[in-house]
């Protein structure tokens, strides 16, 4: 039964860290959803009119970067386009670890140390998979043209 345990607690850490990893590429609309139906909740809309706003909010947040990133030109642009949603995740990052570590760990030196470095992983691992959704640059982009 022990080891029954000892594995199903990997289990359940694989799975929030495959969780926490899905969220952090998402986070910025999720954020914009949750906020924006809770404004729409809070301002008469009731519970179906809440979600439906948060839902919307969420996807035409996540529409509006995709646009954006086809169609920006300037690679500046685009890495700061990528940088403003991978701020929200390295926020979500940190609080996630530092939660863990605070269940874990008794120096809050430590707690505040390791957190820094989960803010830092999800961070680069949600910049990576937001770079791997950016659609390919045309295919003669950079070619030297003969005429």
């Amino acid at each position: 039964m022990i080891i029954l345990a000892i594995l199903a607690s990997l289990a359940a850490i694989v799975v929030l860290c495959w969780l926490l990893f899905t969220l952090a590429v998402f986070a910025l609309p999720l954020f914009a959803g949750v906020t924006l139906g809770l404004w729409a909740y809070g301002t008469g809309a009731g519970v179906v009119g809440g979600v439906l706003v948060g839902a919307v909010a969420a996807a035409a947040t996540f529409g509006l970067f995709q646009l954006l990133l086809r169609f920006v030109r300037p690679v500046w642009l685009k890495l700061l386009v990528l940088l403003v949603f991978v701020g929200p995740s390295i926020i979500a990052g940190y609080h996630a670890t530092f939660g863990i570590m605070k269940l874990t760990m008794p120096s809050e030196s430590w707690q505040v140390v390791f957190a820094t470095i989960g803010a830092i992983a999800v961070g680069i691992v949600a910049f990576l998979r937001l770079t791997m959704m950016a659609p390919p640059g045309p295919a003669d982009q950079g070619a030297a043209r003969v005429s």
